[in-house]
């Protein structure tokens, strides 16, 4: 009967089972993956071993590879503060000028809270990043979790909610994998260029996405409240806008 239950107020199709299995869903992903990685981390556990193994071996790896490393760090450079500031505001603003307020909120609203609460935990765990010898970059802060990885996945998933409507249908998959492939690559380059461990990269996307659920849910109950149907994530927050 409980699962029942469960199953029924979880279902997306239903009036509210859209945000709650988002809530649902940031939750789980802070409480299992995030809090067993944080764990790890707080307490120097087996998998700060490997981080610390990898690091080394990535390093040996690309230090002697001035092209390599280049070729990194504009990887990186896609999932940079910098190049956030530049391009959420755009995108903001052509939201704006196209009448779609709400929207242009979304963007600017999840992205920068995502940074904040991404500082907020740096703080709080305070993680050294990698000690090398002969680094080919630097970072400054802290090192858990990774600020890259986080801001990419959610900066380029509000994206993709916000503008999937204008996105022709055969081309959403293609433009969804290309996506979650330069997010995922951005964290590579994270690891390669020795500024983070594993752990890192791994809690910045998990937290990440959990943010992104998270935000996606606030927008839905936002759209249901004023009467405008719930958020379809397969067809982008507001498809009725366009």
């Amino acid at each position: 009967m409980v699962g029942q239950i469960l199953r029924a107020r979880l279902d997306p199709a239903q009036r509210y089972g859209l945000r709650l299995t988002l809530f649902v869903l940031a939750i789980l992903l802070v409480a299992i993956p995030f809090g067993l990685l944080l764990r790890e981390v707080t307490s120097e556990g087996r998998l700060t071993e490997i981080d610390t193994i990898a690091a080394n071996e990535l390093h040996e790896e690309v230090r002697d590879s001035p092209g390599l490393v280049t070729a990194l760090k504009a990887i990186s450079f896609l999932g940079s503060p910098v190049w956030f500031y530049v391009l959420i505001p755009a995108a903001s603003y052509y939201m704006w000028k196209r009448g779609h307020l709400r929207l242009a909120l979304f963007l600017v609203v999840t992205t920068l809270l995502g940074g904040v609460i991404d500082t907020i935990v740096k703080e709080i765990v305070a993680r050294p990043r990698p000690s090398l010898v002969d680094p080919v970059a630097t970072a400054h802060g802290k090192s858990f979790p990774s600020g890259h990885s986080m801001t990419a996945a959610v900066a380029y998933g509000a994206l993709l909610l916000v503008f999937l409507p204008e996105i022709p249908r055969r081309w959403r998959l293609p433009v969804l994998a290309a996506a979650a492939l330069l997010v995922l690559a951005i964290g590579g380059t994270r690891l390669a260029l020795g500024v983070h461990y594993i752990t890192d990269v791994a809690g910045g996307f998990v937290l990440g996405l959990a943010w992104l659920f998270a935000s996606t849910a606030a927008f839905s109950i936002w759209k249901v409240e004023r009467g405008k149907g719930r958020v379809d994530v397969t067809e982008g927050l507001a498809p009725e806008e366009f």
